[in-house]
């Protein structure tokens, strides 16, 4: 079974209506055009910075969100709506919108781990200083099978990957903005890592390099395989990514390499040091 994924890695404006606006350009790119999955990145309607996070954050009866369900009808597309600053209830989520091909919100996802860091020079960042996390796994049902969702740090963190696909997941979508300290680092190592760890495709859009603000994302938006093995990339510049993966793969992979067959539960092994 085949599915057909469209990235888009924006260059990020400093306005929400900006951003949406500017969506909407590159999206008449490919008019006519059809696809499965339209995949968006990390806060692509607002500059990585804490401060936009508190200025532009988004709730579920805002605008932004009717016009997000526009574009999943309008393409008869599922959408992963990257991800924004989601208020609720006084607080502020790294939030991600899934949309059915009608444009229903079908779930939503708050990031768990918050994003820490900090650079060779002493500068710190931290998205807790204003962001919430959140506390739920969750996966999504589409005519393919079921499907997985994390943002951006949470690629580092291989038991979440492994929760997803023991949900049974095929595909696990990852908005993502990782930055040019980190994404020369990890990015392609943690990507590949995830995959061929847990046999299953790995789809990840960022923003593009220029965007405005003092964070510098790492672009590089990709799709990887289940034998950790990237079919395409975008270098850091704005970009659209399409392409058709085939979901036998996974199953392909599994009996050519069979890892997951192999796992043990070494939780009640004995420790010696």
């Amino acid at each position: 079974m085949t599915l057909k994924v469209l990235i888009i890695q924006n260059k990020v404006a400093e306005t929400v209506k900006d951003n949406m606006d500017h969506i909407y350009d590159l999206l008449e790119r490919k008019k006519g055009e059809h696809f499965d999955f339209i995949v968006l990145p990390e806060m692509f309607l607002t500059p990585y910075e804490l401060m936009y996070f508190k200025l532009n954050k988004i709730s579920e009866n805002d605008l932004v969100i009717q016009r997000l369900s526009d574009i999943a009808s309008k393409f008869n597309s599922y959408l992963i709506a990257g991800s924004i600053p989601e208020t609720s209830n006084g607080y502020i989520y790294n939030t991600s919108y899934i949309f059915n091909r009608q444009g229903k919100i079908i779930n939503k996802y708050r990031k768990i781990h918050l994003f820490s860091v900090t650079y060779p020079d002493g500068k710190k960042f931290n998205e807790g200083d204003c962001l919430s996390a959140g506390n739920e796994v969750i996966t999504f049902k589409t005519e393919f099978g079921q499907m997985g969702i994390m943002i951006c740090f949470d690629i580092r963190f291989p038991y979440l990957a492994k929760k997803i696909r023991d949900l049974d997941a095929k595909v696990i979508f990852v908005p993502a903005a990782f930055n040019t300290y980190t994404g020369p680092l990890h990015w392609h190592t943690t990507f590949k890592a995830r995959a061929t760890d847990n046999q299953i495709f790995f789809i990840s859009a960022s923003p593009a390099r220029d965007s405005f603000g003092s964070y510098e994302p790492y672009g590089h938006s990709l799709v990887v395989d289940p034998y950790g093995k990237i079919l395409k990339e975008l270098n850091a510049s704005e970009g659209l990514l399409s392409i058709e993966i085939d979901l036998e793969r996974i199953q392909e992979a599994r009996q050519s390499i069979p890892i997951i067959k192999n796992e043990v539960d070494i939780s009640h092994f004995k420790v010696s040091t």
